[in-house]
């Protein structure tokens, strides 16, 4: 266990590379409690997501999940969100552990994270594990959102996720969430910790907020304009288009390094011995079985340049990748 945006945390179980490749071979769960729910019930609540955040809500629809971002006045992201929107209207606003408050005075709503648990059940078999605890379980498609009825408990489940890999995540009140939790470890999903949670984002190339998102990163550095709609309002919107039209100063790229020693966050990247950039997120990939890492460097660094990174003295030789790594 370990402190993580105000929780204690379940880091493993059994192991991060068994939790890693159960979830890539067949079915993981994670306890992800700690992502906020901020709940937005009014009737003008679609109305102030579409204008607040950046991606356009109305491409969705009632029955729908999408991705999207809060940014501040200079286009930097203050969060990237899951919005699940329920088919009565309400929106529930999904946010990184430390970010619901900001969240909450952006768009209002009500904070009920410490009235539920979300549980991630993830992996190909996700399915058949799902159907076997509740057959409507199983039923839930891509980034659709439905509510169920489980034991005789009102869940919310959406097929939302962060390991690249198919899955669910199901929202449940905080009191049935260990019985839910048990039942789908008897069904053969594998308990898992944050440590596999990152490494299977990192592999997948998905962002994590403090470290290829911030504050003083902007989507378009990124590699996220697909989550910005232009011909939206959104706050930030006139940072982004002065930026669109410069061109971005620095770009988030993969890079495949040689061995099994793993890149860190804040290693430097250099070309020809100049150091040109800085890691962001690495470690061993469990699948490729040697070092990933995601790294912010100039526009002209591209795809298959060699590149080396600085690991603690030492220079670990690695070439940019297109992502997802796996």
């Amino acid at each position: 266990m370990a402190p993580f945006g105000g929780w204690d945390m379940p880091l493993e179980y059994s192991g991060t590379i068994s939790e890693h490749l159960a979830c890539r071979q067949s079915c993981a769960i994670f306890d992800v409690s700690h992502l906020g729910t901020v709940r937005l019930t009014d009737g003008d609540a679609a109305q102030r997501v579409h204008s607040t955040l950046t991606n356009d809500l109305y491409k969705i629809a009632p029955g729908r999940a999408q991705y999207t971002h809060l940014l501040n006045d200079d286009g930097g992201v203050l969060d990237d969100i899951i919005i699940w929107w329920h088919h009565d209207g309400t929106l529930d606003v999904m946010p990184n552990a430390s970010n619901t408050a900001s969240v909450r005075e952006a768009l209002g709503g009500d904070d009920i994270t410490s009235d539920r648990a979300v549980i991630a059940v993830q992996g190909p078999t996700v399915r058949e594990i799902a159907a076997a605890v509740c057959a409507e379980f199983g039923e839930v498609g891509r980034f659709r959102v439905t509510d169920v009825v489980w034991n005789g408990t009102p869940c919310t489940v959406a097929g939302t996720g962060y390991t690249g890999e198919a899955g669910i995540e199901i929202s449940i009140p905080r009191e049935s969430a260990s019985q839910l939790w048990t039942a789908l470890a008897d069904a053969g999903a594998t308990p898992a910790g944050l440590g596999a949670r990152d490494t299977l984002r990192l592999e997948a190339g998905l962002p994590l907020h403090g470290q290829e998102l911030s504050a003083d990163i902007s989507p378009l550095q990124a590699g996220l304009g697909w989550v910005v709609a232009f011909d939206t309002e959104f706050i930030g919107k006139s940072a982004l288009i002065e930026e669109r039209n410069n061109g971005v100063a620095r770009h988030l790229v993969g890079i495949s390094t040689e061995g099994r020693r793993p890149p860190r966050t804040g290693s430097r990247v250099l070309v020809g011995g100049a150091d040109v950039g800085e890691v962001t997120s690495g470690n061993f990939s469990p699948v490729l079985q040697h070092g990933i890492a995601m790294a912010f460097v100039p526009p002209e660094v591209s795809i298959s340049d060699e590149v080396q990174i600085s690991i603690r003295g030492t220079e670990v030789g690695g070439t940019v990748v297109s992502m997802p790594f796996v």
